[in-house]
């Protein structure tokens, strides 16, 4: 197994892949990580598998709002982390199969907002990607992927956070909750902090979804 990561990956990740076994290879960023992990499939030596494009990413996802709708059946708002959108892609075809009242919201940050850039335009495009606390959901759209269509048709909206925003809810989560989360995993939490995400007189889930953060980083963020 080969997997391609930007170099600017957390610690944490990158040893965590070398741990598998995986042969690691480090590229310039996401988007160059992904080109050519798309490029060595189409080679025929290997089998690409989108972290994000794939049916059954997006299947394995929509557990998570079978799992909330199980406990929260009157749930109203679940507000989700957009990447690649493989998760609220699978989260909203699980709601909009199950319920009739609940609605999906995504977030994605400043720094990297693919998804509101292309549906804005109402296509994906390419976008300019910043440094951003939340790696887990940096980097532009595969042109090809299929969660484009699903989120333009199932998710409500999707909020904008900024950094200060990220840095606050990572910090708020530690210290009230004595969670570690990751800085793509805070931002449904930095939305409705933020007020980005309406929840007043809501029932209403977040979603956590990742907790690799380097220990240093963590540190300096709180």
């Amino acid at each position: 197994m080969t997997v391609y990561v930007p170099k600017d990956a957390p610690r944490t990740k990158i040893d965590a892949i070398r741990r598998t076994g995986a042969e690691l290879k480090t590229c310039r960023d996401y988007d160059e990580a992904e080109s050519l992990a798309k490029r060595h499939g189409a080679g025929g030596s290997a089998l690409f598998i989108s972290p994000y494009s794939h049916p059954d990413v997006i299947a394995g996802a929509g557990t998570i709002g079978l799992e909330i709708l199980e406990e929260q059946p009157d749930i109203d708002t679940i507000v989700v982390p957009v990447g690649g959108g493989g998760l609220i892609s699978g989260i909203a075809i699980a709601v909009d199969a199950l319920s009739t009242r609940a609605r999906v919201a995504g977030v994605e940050v400043e720094a990297s907002s693919p998804f509101t850039q292309s549906l804005a335009a109402g296509r994906i495009v390419a976008i300019d990607v910043r440094p951003t606390l939340a790696d887990g959901l940096s980097g532009n759209l595969d042109p090809d992927t299929v969660t484009f269509d699903i989120v333009r048709r199932l998710v409500g909206r999707i909020a904008i956070v900024s950094e200060r925003q990220l840095t606050a809810a990572i910090g708020g989560i530690v210290r009230e909750e004595r969670l570690i989360v990751e800085g793509a995993g805070a931002a449904a939490v930095a939305a409705v902090l933020s007020g980005a995400v309406d929840t007043l007189s809501r029932r209403t889930a977040v979603i956590l979804s990742g907790a690799n953060i380097d220990l240093d980083h963590l540190k300096r963020l709180i």
